[in-house]
């Protein structure tokens, strides 16, 4: 990858002989992105996309190697602002840039980077040729993707690799114009080129999976990469095959990607490799590879969108949502009516749901609790003797998937005999009250017993939830599996290898719609008791601040009163709140591996007693299970005891049988609300506690309180906080905020500190005037909206103490 810099000359780009590892990803604009932003309003340019007129890098736009303007906020109702940056030449005719030129001035580079691709594609097949069953270049339709197929045909024998494209029918409409020319020059070309597709509609999965999240990208297996597996095998006639894609993807493109190798193992079907042609390219050498070579590129590029993909995606934010929808409105908004009619909000009104939609919190959905129709079907006992897993279907059977687990027979008593790892298990079907009850007779706690009671479990999940999606028969490499019907055939001779059920939680359909409100509460229970009974002390923090948080403070343990198995509590808390982080290359052990953040300089400049700091490091501990788990359930107004306390927690720790878990969550919440400002100037809560002469502490009750004198810088750090847990939604509305029934990973200010909507109105209002590069909020007419700044992080607020 070369860097590049701006050329005035021909209004281009130049590449440089020096190699880059970061590019930002510039991208030619053409005349109708300048009109729907808004830039005809300020210059003049020609009505034609037959050359761009300027670049854009992220949000700022460079016309002859100057930044002119850049666009700021945009969500998918609302428009993005643009700001003028130079006035040098308002009213000015704007002109294209000289493509010939520019392709003339990096025609070198350009060719030496070809030819190294060339190279590199051919060698790969030369070495697997013997081990792969078939090479194709998986085809979306995007930039990257037909430069990736174009130099494929230049490195190989035609014959000898096929063009493959996944047609997830949620495509651009322009995306499909690429499809069909570039498969007519395959045609044309001697190149086979295939279209492969579920047999589900989208109207069909988003209405039964629930719309796609962030955590939860059903789509992409059963719309993109089962389709492919199978059309695969249907193409080679052979059902177990290995492939090798040749793809688009690029390191630029995210963060992940950038930790890619170029060759590598696919993760979501064994077997299947995938080889990254253009890995190191940026994005100016894949545009200048098109725009030198003719090749089609996609119009929605045209039109400002900087990424062809699915015309409702849940990682698609900001700017780009509101072009998607201003180009492609009726097919946009009808997914958009997929999410308004499956979500669980049933009683929002038409604004608010436009709101919650337009902020993107349903994006953030986890599991079916957001939905309407997200529920459990059955339950799992296992605390009972013998364990039981209860569905709530009369007369069930789950005959076709239990087939997956083992060799199996049922006698007259409703008795099911699997064999499995070379033990008889035994299952009695109990048929009452419209449930059926399995209890497993002989499944005690042995590896091979927990295994067989997650297979069975599995089958079981299968059997309620499965709508032959052709995910589990893309896992399954021996023919056992049949989803082509409406419905999941088993052969009667599978054998037994469960690769069908290592899906996450079984079923992606399960997985995306369960309540999940059993399993969350064994696991997080695990979670709640981070502290032991020792909670954190304010004298701990103050000789931490006093050491810096450097490793002499881990070394003579506090000045000797943070030992033993305190020492172990406080390491949690510190990198809990954010007061360091855990580096394991550091030289030391597990303790001054333990590295100072910049929050602990903060904390020791306000004063480690200060509620400032305290309310500070809140912000962060919210994100931990044992404080964000007193967050959510102790509601403000009602005062819990210790034993109402205890009693909550039994829903949450039920593996805690003698009790000692929650009595550590509870000793805990004591010492930190006794001895900090958590507690002692209620920015947290109001506690009835007193503390002895002799140290000890009687805890009587708490109860949620308001922080009555919140710092707005701190309220900022939350927010900030908020919009990146959330997965960077910088966009929302104080609305939105105050609804604490929204499932999403950001914990909002107005729940962490108990404040209402006026008081956040007058921080909010506040907050923008003094640090307008941060936030910017407006309330008018009954309408709010609050955008933080993308290119600030939570990390940049901590600068401003």
């Amino acid at each position: 990858m070369y860097q590049y810099i701006w050329d005035p000359e021909t209004g281009g780009l130049l590449l440089t002989s020096e190699q880059s590892k970061f590019s930002k990803e510039p991208r030619p604009v053409y005349y109708r992105e300048l009109d729907i932003l808004g830039f005809d309003r300020y210059w003049t340019y020609p009505r034609d996309d037959t050359a761009p007129i300027m670049w854009a890098e992220a949000n700022n736009y460079i016309y002859r190697g100057r930044t002119i303007a850049r666009t700021k906020g945009g969500s998918l109702y609302t428009a993005p602002e643009l700001i003028v940056l130079d006035e040098s030449d308002f009213g000015q005719p704007l002109e294209f840039v000289d493509v010939p030129r520019m392709v003339e001035k990096n025609r070198e580079l350009m060719e030496t980077l070809v030819q190294e691709t060339i190279k590199n594609i051919y060698n790969t097949y030369i070495k697997y040729k013997s081990k792969i069953d078939i090479f194709y270049v998986a085809f979306s339709g995007g930039k990257d993707s037909v430069v990736a197929l174009d130099i494929v045909q230049r490195a190989l024998p035609h014959d000898d690799f096929i063009v493959l494209f996944g047609d997830t029918r949620m495509e651009f409409p322009d995306t499909y114009d690429v499809v069909d020319k570039t498969e007519e020059l395959c045609v044309n070309s001697g190149i086979h080129f295939y279209r492969a597709s579920s047999t589900l509609l989208p109207s069909q999965t988003w209405a039964l999976f629930g719309p796609p999240a962030t955590t939860n990208r059903w789509c992409c297996s059963v719309h993109k990469t089962s389709p492919q597996i199978i059309a695969l095998r249907k193409i080679l006639n052979k059902h177990d095959f290995t492939g090798l894609a040749f793809t688009g993807v690029r390191a630029e493109e995210s963060v992940v990607r950038s930790e890619y190798d170029q060759f590598s193992e696919g993760k979501k079907h064994s077997g299947q490799f995938s080889y990254h042609t253009i890995l190191d390219w940026n994005s100016a050498e894949v545009f200048l590879h098109i725009i030198s070579q003719k090749l089609p590129l996609n119009a929605s590029y045209k039109k400002g969108i900087s990424r062809a993909g699915c015309l409702v995606c849940p990682n698609s934010t900001g700017k780009h949502e509101y072009l998607k929808r201003a180009w492609y409105k009726i097919k946009v908004d009808s997914f958009i009516k997929y999410i308004q009619d499956t979500s669980g909000k049933t009683n929002y009104s038409q604004e608010e749901m436009k709101s919650f939609i337009d902020s993107g919190f349903w994006r953030t959905r986890k599991s079916g609790r957001e939905l309407n129709f997200g529920q459990d079907l059955f339950e799992i006992k296992l605390d009972s003797k013998p364990k039981q897993i209860i569905v709530y279907r009369p007369h069930f059977d789950f005959e076709d998937w239990g087939i997956t687990i083992g060799d199996y027979y049922k006698t007259d008593n409703n008795i099911l005999h699997f064999k499995y790892s070379g033990k008889i298990y035994e299952i009695r079907t109990d048929y009452r009250d419209n449930v059926t009850i399995f209890v497993f007779l002989n499944c005690l706690n042995s590896k091979e017993d927990i295994k067989f009671f997650s297979l069975v479990k599995g089958a079981i999940i299968k059997s309620l939830y499965c709508i032959a999606c052709g995910v589990c028969e893309a896992e399954c490499k021996n023919k056992c599996i049949d989803m082509s019907g409406e419905r999941t055939r088993i052969s009667p001779s599978c054998i037994h290898c469960h690769n069908c059920q290592n899906i996450h939680e079984h079923c992606l359909r399960y997985n995306s719609i369960r309540n999940k409100r059993n399993e969350e509460n064994q696991m997080e229970g695990t979670k709640l008791d981070r502290y032991f009974s020792f909670g954190v002390r304010m004298d701990w923090i103050v000789i931490y601040c006093k050491y810096d948080g450097n490793a002499e403070f881990w070394n003579s343990r506090g000045d000797g009163e943070v030992v033993n198995k305190k020492t172990d509590a406080f390491k949690t808390f510190v990198l809990d709140a954010g007061l360091a982080y855990f580096d394991k290359k550091a030289i030391g052990d597990k303790y001054t591996k333990c590295i100072p953040t910049v929050l602990t300089s903060v904390v020791k400049q306000l004063g480690p007693k200060s509620e400032c700091a305290w309310a500070l490091i809140l912000c962060n501990l919210v994100y931990t299970d044992a404080f964000y788990w007193h967050t959510k359930f102790l509601k403000p107004g009602i005062v819990y005891t210790p034993e109402l306390i205890e009693n909550l927690l039994k829903d949450y720790m039920p593996n805690d049988t003698k009790g000692l878990g929650k009595r550590n969550v509870i000793s805990a919440l004591k010492i930190f609300m006794a001895t900090t400002p958590l507690g002692k100037s209620k920015i947290f809560a109001d506690c009835d506690i007193v503390e002895k002469p002799n140290g000890d502490i009687i805890f009587n009750s708490i109860s949620r309180t308001s922080w009555s004198d919140p710092v707005p810088e701190v309220i900022l750090y939350s927010l900030f906080k908020f919009a990146e847990a959330c997965g960077d939604y910088y966009q929302f509305t104080l609305e939105i905020l105050l609804d604490d029934s929204i499932e999403r990973d950001g914990v909002s200010p107005t729940q962490i500190f108990g404040l209402d909507r006026d008081t956040m109105v007058r921080i909010l209002n506040g907050l923008s005037v003094n640090y307008p590069a941060f936030i910017s909020a407006s309330f008018t007419l009954d309408l709010d909206n609050i955008t933080l700044n993308s290119e600030k992080t939570s990390a940049d607020v901590l600068q401003l103490f």
